[in-house]
């Protein structure tokens, strides 16, 4: 099960946060720091899961931006690097060649992306096609 889902830059500033488990607001900011300072300091030749307190964060570099899960110890790694790639995939495709302020100034769309794809903690839903049919059936509603 999903924890958490964070977007952030190498400078440590986050694009988005998606909880899936309760915290209180500064063990969210703790949460936050922690994991950039683990996830950005590890090397590229080393593996895309780390240990996390109780959890593990699977995560994936794109550009200058970090997209990382809060997952549990005994999921499946591969399953979540798939699905951070689809979801960046999905952010490509729906942004027409995405970057990092397509995040700041359209989060709202973001947050929409990853409700389509994530529901509860869990992936709802793999196929692309199927995702950016339903964003844009939300996109002529607006």
């Amino acid at each position: 099960m999903i924890r958490f889902i964070l977007i952030q830059n190498r400078a440590g500033k986050t694009r988005l946060a998606k909880w899936y488990m309760q915290f209180v607001d500064e063990e969210k900011q703790k949460l936050i720091e922690e994991v950039h300072a683990l996830v950005t300091i590890r090397d590229a030749k080393h593996t895309n899961f780390v240990a996390f307190r109780d959890f593990k964060i699977v995560y994936r570099r794109y550009a200058g931006l970090y997209f990382c899960v809060c997952v549990d110890l005994e999921d499946n790694n591969l399953a979540y690097l798939e699905a951070i790639h689809n979801f960046v995939e999905v952010l490509n495709e729906f942004f027409q060649n995405v970057c990092e302020l397509d995040l700041v100034f359209n989060f709202y769309k973001v947050y929409c992306v990853v409700d389509e794809m994530f529901l509860g903690g869990e992936i709802r839903e793999t196929s692309q096609q199927r995702v950016l049919q339903q964003l844009q059936h939300l996109n002529t509603l607006d």
